[in-house]
């Protein structure tokens, strides 16, 4: 009964919610998704988790983005590259735009995407926002 659940299918989205990617078991590159081969040509990779801490390298402000995100608009859109090597989109919250610069460190946030469907229902996930 509860294995059809949305809620527990969406909580088996690492990627989404706890923030795992992939180590190349080769060259060590590692990826924030899953890739089907390593730029090394290797296709054999381990599963990583991420701690969730990196820097901007580019980030633009989003004036009219997707339907599901209009309600937040404007927000911020970054590249961020993860401690640990991967690099990562996500939207950056909690902080104005004059206020972000590249190379500023940003951490990893449980946060609200967005509402869908008649009912509402909530879908969660990883955003980022400036270390204090």
């Amino acid at each position: 009964m509860f294995r059809d659940s949305s809620i527990i299918r969406w909580r088996n989205y690492s990627d989404r919610y706890m923030l795992e990617g992939y180590e190349c078991t080769n060259c060590g590159k590692k990826y924030f998704e899953k890739k089907g081969m390593c730029v090394c040509g290797s296709l054999d990779f381990n599963n990583l988790s991420f701690c969730g801490k990196g820097k901007i390298v580019s980030f633009t402000k989003i004036h009219s983005g997707p339907e599901v995100f209009q309600e937040q608009t404007p927000y911020c859109v970054g590249i961020i590259d993860l401690d640990e090597g991967a690099r990562i989109t996500a939207q950056i919250i909690d902080s104005k735009y004059k206020d972000l610069s590249i190379g500023q460190e940003v951490e990893a946030v449980f946060r609200k995407f967005y509402k869908s469907g008649e009912k509402g229902v909530i879908h969660y996930g990883t955003k980022f926002r400036p270390k204090f």
